[in-house]
């Protein structure tokens, strides 16, 4: 059953990109971008999927938006494009090296891709929460989706994430996780994406 992209609790982590002040007012549905995010952060500590943080350049770009609800967490100040830092590599090693990565944040185009193509090449699946992607142009986000699709990625919305991750209504976390889930997702603009394939 390898290669079909089930999520699972265990072995998974949550990358949270980028979303800082000054890209605010320049990202496609940013403030729906990072809504969406805060779901799957809240998710992810009902859950119990350690999450981690990065900023690109935060001395000129600012720090992460306060509405991600990540003040309680470590920020991996970075300048590279990737995630995947030398930091990062140490968390995501002290964490038993997760099979999973859960992936948003912004741009879709550069840290987004750069941070996909290094987790592909270090064999861990990917899962990129289009709902919770972006860039400042919609022609960027939407071919870089396209893109790592074709890469490799498999590509997800907010909702299926977190119906994914407790599979049963069952599920000791449901109910707290249904709660998660009382308002639909904003439309973050992605059927140009789909009447393109």
């Amino acid at each position: 059953m390898a290669g079909i992209g089930r999520l699972s609790t265990k072995g998974s982590v949550l990358l949270l990109c980028d979303m800082q002040e000054k890209f605010r007012p320049n990202i496609f549905q940013f403030t729906n971008i990072v809504s969406n995010a805060a779901r799957l952060l809240e998710a992810s500590r009902v859950l119990g999927i350690p999450p981690i943080v990065t900023e690109q350049y935060p001395k000129g770009l600012g720090p992460t938006v306060p509405e991600l609800g990540a003040g309680d967490l470590k920020a991996y100040a970075k300048t590279s494009f990737t995630m995947l830092t030398e930091d990062v590599e140490k968390e995501l090693d002290a964490l038993g090296n997760p099979k999973r990565a859960i992936l948003c944040g912004i741009e879709a185009h550069a840290c987004i891709a750069c941070t996909t193509f290094d987790l592909l090449e270090k064999g861990i699946e990917v899962h990129i929460v289009a709902d919770a992607v972006s860039s400042r142009s919609q022609t960027d986000r939407l071919f870089a989706l396209s893109r790592l699709k074709q890469s490799g990625a498999f590509l997800t919305t907010t909702e299926g994430v977190l119906l994914q991750l407790v599979q049963d209504a069952k599920h000791p976390n449901f109910k707290e996780i249904q709660r998660l889930l009382a308002h639909p997702s904003p439309d973050t603009g992605l059927l140009a994406y789909f009447s393109s394939l």
